[in-house]
């Protein structure tokens, strides 16, 4: 791993720090390929059973890095053009595949992709100086890193519009006010508070989890009859677990229950 990522283990959670300060962790090829290859890791590892996602310094992530892609630009180097595809598309898929909790602590800016990633993750936990700013439109440029379906189904279809065609910040409170967060706390604390959450959620019940990422997927992109037959399977890989088991003989036994995640 490059240190412009950086990886930290704690009791099953799995902390990703985007680590370009200097930048405002704004995103390179390097870093790009780092973090699809760190998720991707993180959904093999069995004994990750949460992910934190933050930025180092004073921002959580400014979006792709327009110095490197201006001068691959004017160097006639096609890699720009392919970086969608190449890169955010796998980094989007490997966050809203991963079967376990993933969880963004906004600190700072999110801006463009970097705000995207924000909205792909299963929950967020912004400082109050959080900011989220979708800039496509300044740039010329239209969405990417699946923010034109995460973010409708956030806070709906006319703010996310307001957003991506005026590109006026949203700051945290407001975030919190129309349902792009879930959670605002002091500044300089999301990466703590978000550290708590998934520490709690690493000792649940990951195998459920995943299932409830999955039915929750299906249903927003199927009909009723499509999300119940879904929500079906997925309840019977669910009740087969040993972490089922444990829950209801917990419930009978009146105490907490242990899960392991399998």
């Amino acid at each position: 791993m490059t240190d412009v990522l950086l990886t930290e283990d704690t009791a099953g959670v799995r902390l990703l720090t985007l680590n370009r300060p200097e930048s405002f962790n704004s995103l390179n090829v390097e870093l790009k390929q780092a973090l699809i290859s760190a998720l991707r890791d993180a959904a093999a590892d069995d004994s990750v059973r949460a992910v934190v996602i933050t930025g180092a310094g004073r921002a959580f992530c400014a979006g792709q890095d327009l110095k490197e892609h201006v001068a691959l630009l004017e160097a006639d180097d096609p890699s720009p053009l392919k970086t969608v595809e190449e890169h955010y598309n796998p980094i989007i898929r490997a966050v809203t595949s991963m079967p376990k909790p993933v969880i963004a602590a906004v600190n700072g800016t999110a801006a463009g992709a970097g705000a995207s990633l924000a909205y792909a993750c299963d929950l967020r936990v912004a400082s109050s100086d959080a900011k989220f700013l979708m800039a496509f439109a300044n740039v010329g440029l239209s969405t990417d890193s699946g923010a034109s379906w995460t973010l409708p189904r956030l806070i709906g279809y006319g703010r996310a519009m307001e957003m991506l065609l005026l590109a006026e910040p949203v700051a945290a409170e407001d975030a919190l006010r129309i349902g792009m967060v879930n959670r605002v706390v002091g500044e300089g604390e999301a990466r703590g508070a978000a550290m708590e959450l998934a520490t709690r959620m690493a000792a649940g019940p990951t195998f459920a989890y995943a299932r409830i990422k999955e039915t929750a997927q299906a249903a927003a992109a199927e009909g009723l009859a499509e999300a119940l037959a879904v929500e079906a399977g997925a309840q019977a890989e669910a009740g087969a677990t040993a972490d089922h088991r444990e829950a209801v003989a917990a419930f009978v036994a009146k105490r907490n229950p242990n899960f392991t995640g399998r």
